[in-house]
């Protein structure tokens, strides 16, 4: 077997090398286009979802809220196919007049129902509580293990929220309806391929601090979904 020449050797070394650098940015750009399209989704679902007041999540439940999630196209029992994306966003309240920016989260194994059969759809957190996120600032969200999980009151149901004991309330938009939903299991879990590309942070150390972020720095689409929340939770 013959043996490359040095300065061949060195030269095939180094198209490796430029390859390993181009690569990285090039998945991290493509982590920050699909951060992108899902805070477009994320927007979308939420203006949506508060169109009609008579359907909506009560804006009294949205003003006392400490936390915002949405997931969108998840898949009943399993993770959303959606490549190197994540499944939902999640912001955290700033003050009474500002949320944070969106970060990224993944699904899985859900349970979660509003009719019977549906197999696929989005669904709406609202984290009452700073405790009720402590599980997802340390890295994982057990659905259903005991953290106050109820389904959320909507439209004229506001004057009736009667379970005082509940911490997050589940939403769920199916086959054309919205409704309170049930929560059976799964997790919800840090989606750090993007988090990091985008903050250069894990997304539990953002979700703790979201104030260290600075707005004006981050793709308008993330800046339009905190917006957002913003001004059906003020």
């Amino acid at each position: 077997m013959k043996h490359l020449p040095r300065t061949r050797l060195l030269f095939v070394f180094c198209i490796a090398a430029l390859m390993g650098f181009v690569s990285i940015p090039a998945i991290a750009q493509k982590s920050v286009e699909h951060a992108k399209n899902e805070a477009r989704e994320s927007t979308k679902l939420l203006t949506d979802v508060m169109s009609d007041s008579t359907k909506a999540i009560p804006r009294s439940v949205l003003r006392k809220a400490e936390g915002i999630a949405v997931f969108t196209n998840v898949k009943k029992g399993g993770f959303i196919i959606g490549g190197t994306g994540g499944d939902g966003v999640i912001a955290r309240r700033l003050n009474k007049t500002t949320w944070g920016p969106p970060v990224y989260y993944n699904m899985g194994g859900m349970d979660i129902g509003l009719q019977a059969g549906g197999k696929q759809g989005d669904y709406i957190l609202v984290f009452m509580t700073a405790e009720s996120m402590k599980d997802l600032l340390e890295n994982e969200l057990q659905l259903g293990a005991g953290a106050g999980f109820a389904a959320g009151p909507v439209g004229e149901q506001a004057g009736v929220m009667t379970d005082k004991g509940s911490n997050i309330y589940v939403y769920a938009h199916q086959k054309g309806a919205f409704a309170g939903a049930t929560v059976g299991g799964g997790s919800i879990k840090p989606n750090n391929s993007i988090n990091e590309a985008l903050y250069k942070m894990k997304g539990g150390a953002v979700l703790t601090n979201p104030g260290q972020i600075n707005m004006s720095t981050v793709p308008i689409e993330l800046q339009t979904f905190s917006k957002t929340v913003a001004q059906y939770a003020n």
